[in-house]
């Protein structure tokens, strides 16, 4: 018996589910179920509606708000009846066998559990139960395509004549378009949509004309024949000069029948060749504007060309000039994402050429991150660090990382010069400024003009310096020593200092107001012995470097070396590890680096602090004569340098002679373990 389900959501029924004998039915919010409802209380896979032996059972699917029945909620299989009302969330679904039971009186066969539940009137009706419902009948698949017959070049035996030619022509032009779009030059392009209008067309020559060296053309010579193609035994003929100009002027298509006179059919050329007997010549339109032509003509004069050869024609031309921008705006793209890779390629050699910063430890890469974070910025940036630290390498990392990378990157440290120089180097000075001054010459803010400029050693300028450059930064006009011209430029500013700058200020040696203009954004790097970890890869870093300039043979370090590397103290940060190995790299004679051709000076680094004593050193609290200074000093050079006496000579600036007195008199003594 067939038999239904009313759908109802709130106090509407609206659906109507036809149960097809043998067929199981799911109920559930997921939409791969038969009945969806949407419904948060309602399980993706909720409820099943299935026939055993004739009759329908309801199995509720370990829903998670249940299913129920006319007030009870099924635990079982359970055996449905006519009228009976399921309440999924708050939705209800009715089960009828007759759908004329339902309405227009379904009030008195539908009972609803809502009804049960609130104990009220099963009678009371409501005028949005008689609404007109809608059956939806089990979802049954028909056909199956992999691929649409209008995208495939049709046999000739295929083409079905009995078709109206307005419908031929609409497949035509969908395949070709669908080609149009695959092609990925200008004379594929023409070739393939001549190949399609050669198809839907009468004309057997034709070609593709569009502009050489201009986006759009203004007269038929700025066209270039960018494909051509003839059918008939006569070779494709250019269009005329006045046709073509023609459809340029106008923006229209044509259609031309080029006959001389009433006795012939077609048109003659110089040697009496019949040419055409019609022709058509379409624009190729885009944004108002002719981009080229189609021309096309037969010269058979049984099949000439008609008005609906000349609509296809139209068609096609537009499609062409589509296909042509999107062609257009591919190969931009393609020319942009080259242009930028290149860019970015030549930003990372050049990155890696101007700043050599080199270490992967966390320091080092918490560094990097700033560098990001700090580039595209205007805002003035503050690098900290002890000298040899390569804060100089930092800021021209920012400065390649920033939008000014295209403009110059100009250095002066502020600490070589004395106050006149420092100011002329800065805002430049006009001829006769000074003595000395015998032209102009422009400073490095003028000289910086849209690019950066970086101040090492900030800390050493004078007050005046201070005052004037702080009205720089703020963005005032400058006047070049002994000018009156106002100047105004475009600079970034990085500074950098190894000083306490806050102490300076606090004792008036540095301007409170230029410090908090400077201190905007931090770049702080960290000392050399704070990143043992780096060592190693600026060993070999410098050791590639040197080698390549020098043609060494040198093939790396021994392990006492690069032990050696590690448990120096680096007072000099990255600038003395950087002479230490090109020194070695110059005077080995080795195939690696040995500890012996590492020299390494005593001097004290500036986090090291006198507290205590130090390595066997007495400490300083404590008095000492100057010969057991002396001696102690001697000591701890020769152990440093593993009793290599030409070396500690050297470091001590004493002659080899005079330190074997020196050890004579002061009774020193190598000490050496069995192992070495």
């Amino acid at each position: 018996m067939t038999a239904y389900l009313v759908i109802r959501e709130g106090s509407k029924w609206t659906d109507v589910f036809r149960l097809v004998d043998g067929e199981s039915i799911t109920i559930g919010r997921a939409p791969t179920n038969a009945i969806v409802v949407k419904d948060e209380r309602c399980s993706r896979n909720h409820a099943e509606v299935f026939q055993t032996q004739g009759q329908w059972t309801l199995r509720d699917l370990d829903s998670r708000n249940g299913t129920v029945v006319d007030g009870q909620r099924v635990l079982s299989d359970y055996q449905l009846q006519a009228g009976d009302v399921l309440r999924i969330g708050n939705s209800h679904l009715a089960f009828v066998h007759d759908l004329s039971q339902a309405f227009p009186d379904s009030h008195t066969l539908l009972r609803s559990s809502q009804d049960v539940e609130n104990d009220q009137d099963p009678t009371a009706s409501d005028s949005d139960d008689e609404s007109v419902l809608e059956t939806y009948e089990p979802t049954t698949i028909t056909h199956r395509r992999g691929q649409s017959r209008f995208l495939e070049p049709p046999e000739e035996e295929e083409v079905d004549v009995s078709l109206p030619k307005v419908g031929r022509a609409a497949a035509n032009l969908c395949r070709l378009a669908f080609e149009l779009a695959k092609a990925t030059d200008v004379i594929t392009l023409a070739n393939t949509a001549l190949d399609g209008l050669f198809e839907g067309t009468q004309a057997d020559a034709g070609g593709v004309l569009l502009p050489s060296r201009r986006p759009t053309a203004k007269n038929v010579d700025q066209l270039d024949l960018v494909a051509s193609r003839s059918d008939s035994p006569h070779r494709y003929h250019r269009v005329s000069q006045f046709l073509a100009s023609t459809v340029m002027r106008d923006g229209q298509a044509v259609l031309a029948r080029n006959i001389m006179d009433d006795s012939q059919l077609g048109s003659r050329d110089s040697k009496g060749e019949i040419l055409a007997t019609s022709v058509i010549c379409a624009p190729i339109r885009s944004s108002g504007k002719v981009l080229g032509v189609i021309h096309l003509y037969s010269t058979d004069v049984g099949r000439p060309t008609d008005p609906d050869d000349l609509e296809f024609t139209l068609a096609v031309a537009d499609t062409v000039a589509v296909a042509l921008d999107n062609l257009s705006r591919q190969q931009e793209l393609a020319e942009n994402l080259n242009q930028i890779r290149d860019e970015n390629e030549q930003l990372r050699e050049r990155l890696g050429a101007e700043s050599e910063i080199v270490g992967s430890s966390e320091l080092m890469r918490q560094v990097e991150h700033d560098i990001a974070l700090a580039a595209p910025s205007r805002a003035t940036v503050l690098i900290r660090g002890e000298s040899g630290v390569g804060k100089e390498l930092v800021a021209r990392a920012v400065h390649y990382s920033s939008p000014r990378r295209k403009g110059p990157f100009v250095c002066l440290n502020c600490a070589a010069l004395s106050e006149t120089l420092l100011e002329s180097e800065l805002f430049g000075h006009e001829k006769g400024a000074f003595t000395g001054a015998t032209e102009r010459k422009i400073g490095k803010f003028e000289a910086a003009d849209k690019g950066t400029v970086m101040l090492d050693e900030i800390g050493e300028m004078s007050a005046t310096i201070q005052a004037k450059f702080l009205r720089v930064l703020e963005g005032h006009p400058f006047e070049r020593v002994g000018g009156s011209d106002a100047i105004k430029v475009d600079v970034r500013v990085i500074a950098a200092t190894n000083r306490d700058l806050e102490k300076d200020v606090a004792e008036g040696r540095f301007r409170r107001d230029l410090y908090f203009r400077l201190h905007v954004l931090e770049i702080v790097v960290p000392s050399l012995r704070k990143r043992p970890e780096d060592i190693p890869e600026l060993a070999e870093y410098f050791l590639h470097r040197f080698i390549t300039e020098t043609a060494s043979k040198i093939r790396g370090f021994t392990p006492r070396a690069m032990e050696e590397l590690l448990r120096y103290r680096w007072p000099g940060n990255v600038r003395e590890l950087k002479n230490v190995i090109e020194r070695a790299v110059v005077l080995s004679r080795g195939e690696y680096i040995d500890h012996d051709d590492l020299v390494l000076s005593t001097l004290r680094t500036a986090g090291d602090t006198d507290t205590g004593p130090a390595e066997g050193r007495p400490a300083k609290s404590e008095p000492a004569s100057l010969a057991d200074v002396e001696r102690q000093h001697i000591l701890d050079t020769l152990q440093r340098t593993d009793w290599n006496k030409s070396r500690a000579a050297s470091i001590l600036g004493i002659e080899r002679s005079t330190l074997d007195r020196k050890i004579r008199r002061y009774e020193l003594v190598e000490n050496r373990s069995l192992g070495d």
